[in-house]
């Protein structure tokens, strides 16, 4: 069965574990039990247990889910062995989580070089007068006849010499820790610099889009949709579907799922109301208006399609957010995604991102495809509800360890999906998916360039004449569209916009591609995050690192801030209005 082993002051104090507690019972987490073993030494650090809990038990948390709990003398080894014996007894039986709680303690302090006599010298007092477990078992043994002090002391021998033995062999041999492909199911993937890793066609053939939404806008007979999801989405799909044209994110996304499932490749999608999705773009899963029946648009898009997994989380970040990490571990081939329900959420999993997602493979030595969605955008909705704190991400980028992306077009999210699953190397992929943008009427696609197309890490300006260009505006994301807008609204062929799609790894050839079509422009960088916040404060260094020192772009944009985005719509729109007309307003004019 699983094994978690922890410390009693963090198995009370530390939030994940009620995360993963609750996770244990729910259809789209549970593992069929764990055996928890909680090493209680009744303390912390130098904290004693009437300063870390105020229960009784460090296990009281898990009454949550009445499961058992063996408190156990850790000074017994015959009691610990019985317990144990049981536990995973139990677990196999009932399939549920089990904990023992091995009531023991901390000889040498936090680690063999700390004092803890500082802080708890009654406590240590009495540690110092203790024999040793094996000495006490010992002479339990001795006093029923079970063994006597030779036999005892030739196994404390040999197993000493065993130990001096395997030292001396570790001593003498090569044992360097030297990274290599992982085998079984890894064969096919690898790690490594993302530029070794040749690109794979991810366009899909027309017919094949056709017959794919076909089945995601036809529903069983059974079933009657809400009249407002009737018209918002099967009769607006069934409208793409007739004429190419006008698609958008969630008819994108849904296509690139389905045709991922339909090439026999598995897909997981959870987060907090994933299955319609946060801003009501997705409906993977559909209700009868009538029954309340549900239905999976994504689970029958052929009839011999992969596996999908799509499910609703609890208001977890870190505890779900660490489990699908571990699931992409065991799954190189599947997308497996996570949704954060706004992209700010995501600080309630910090910790997972830090610790494992973004040093995955350097310190792991693990390779992970993990793709994380998080929203992200200003539109005026506050400090909680506008940043996924995109410079988080960027300030982790080193030794091509994870892949950062904006798309600001549905074909692009398309091709980055299915790049993610058809290309050999695996990467975490961190998405800053839009809000707004899921219904902007210039935010669209045709079929033919979810067809014909591919992704692209940058994209160039296509409508204004390069030569009489005199200021070039480099973006990422939905602040693209305000400019667009604002430079109509100006008349201002003088200025290109170029949106970065691909942050990271850095597109550093094909923006260089780019500018080199306007050798004499001046350079903006322009973004809606403030100026500590967002691509800047690293993409300024890479400008810097990558392009030279005289081609590193001006800023434009809101100033540095405290909060990630103004409380006021008022203020969000003086601001917005501000930073779009500075980027289009050349130097001296």
């Amino acid at each position: 069965p699983p094994l978690l082993i922890h410390g009693d002051a963090a198995f009370i104090g530390q939030g994940i574990v009620a995360e993963t507690l609750n996770l244990s019972e729910l259809q789209a987490y549970e593992t069929g039990g764990t055996v928890h073993v909680v090493i209680n030494n009744q303390i912390g650090f130098t904290t004693i247990p009437e300063d870390s809990r105020a229960t009784r038990y460090c296990t009281d948390i898990t009454r949550m889910l009445r499961c058992p709990v063996f408190h156990v003398n850790g000074e017994d080894p015959e009691a610990v062995a019985q317990v144990v014996k049981l536990a995973a007894e139990y677990r196999q039986r009932f399939h549920r989580d089990v904990v023992i709680d091995l009531y023991c303690y901390r000889k040498y302090g936090h680690n063999e070089g700390d004092e803890p006599r500082f802080t708890q010298p009654m406590m240590y007092s009495a540690i110092d007068q203790k024999r040793t477990v094996r000495e006490v078992y010992v002479s339990k043994l001795e006093e029923t006849g079970r063994i006597n002090r030779e036999q005892a002391d030739e196994i404390e021998k040999r197993r000493r010499q065993d130990l001096e033995d395997a030292l001396d062999e570790t001593r003498q041999g090569d044992y360097a820790l030297v990274p290599r492909s992982m085998e079984g199911l890894w064969n096919h993937y690898r790690g490594g610099r993302d530029v070794e890793t040749e690109d794979t066609p991810t366009g899909v053939p027309r017919e094949r889009l056709d017959a794919l939404l076909d089945a995601l806008t036809t529903v069983p007979d059974w079933f009657t949709p809400h009249s407002r999801l009737k018209r918002f989405l099967l009769d607006k799909q069934r409208k793409i579907l007739e004429t190419g044209a006008d698609v958008d994110w969630g008819t994108a996304e849904n296509l690139a799922m389905a045709s991922i499932l339909a090439d026999k490749v598995r897909v997981r999608l959870t987060g907090q109301d994933v299955r319609r999705g946060t801003f009501s773009h997705r409906h993977a899963v559909i209700f009868d208006s009538e029954s309340g029946r549900r239905y999976t648009r994504l689970g029958h898009v052929t009839e011999d399609q992969a596996g999908l997994e799509i499910y609703d989380s609890p208001l977890s970040e870190a505890g779900v957010l660490g489990f699908e990490w571990g699931y992409s571990l065991d799954t190189p081939d599947a997308l497996v995604a996570w949704e954060a329900q706004f992209g700010d959420f995501a600080n309630g999993a910090q910790v997972i991102i830090d610790q494992f997602i973004t040093s995955s493979e350097t310190k792991w030595q693990r390779l992970s495809g993990l793709v994380m969605l998080l929203p992200h955008g200003y539109e005026g909705q506050g400090p909680e509800h506008s940043s996924a704190k995109l410079e988080r991400y960027l300030n982790a980028v080193a030794e091509d360890n994870i892949q950062v992306a904006n798309c600001t077009t549905p074909a692009n999210f398309f091709h980055l999906l299915r790049r993610q699953v058809l290309r050999r190397v695996r990467k975490p992929l961190v998405v800053m998916t839009p809000k707004s943008l899921l219904r902007h009427p210039e935010a669209v696609s045709t079929l033919d360039e979810l067809a014909n197309g591919a992704f692209r890490s940058v994209i160039g300006d296509d409508v204004v004449d390069a030569g009489s260009v005199d200021r070039v505006v480099l973006c990422q994301g939905k602040v693209y569209y305000d400019l667009l807008a604002e430079r109509e609204k100006r008349s201002a062929g003088n200025v290109a916009l170029i949106r970065v799609e691909l942050l990271a790894p850095f597109p550093v050839d094909a923006i260089r591609a780019e500018l080199d079509k306007y050798p004499d422009a001046e350079l903006v960088w322009c973004q809606e995050e403030p100026k500590n916040m967002g691509a800047w404060p690293v993409f300024m260094h890479w400008f810097y690192e990558q392009l030279g020192a005289d081609r590193i772009p001006q800023y434009v944009g809101r100033e540095a801030a405290a909060a990630p985005a103004t409380g006021s719509n008022k203020v969000h729109h003086a601001q917005q209005a501000k930073l779009l007309a500075e980027a289009l307003t050349t130097r001296g004019a």
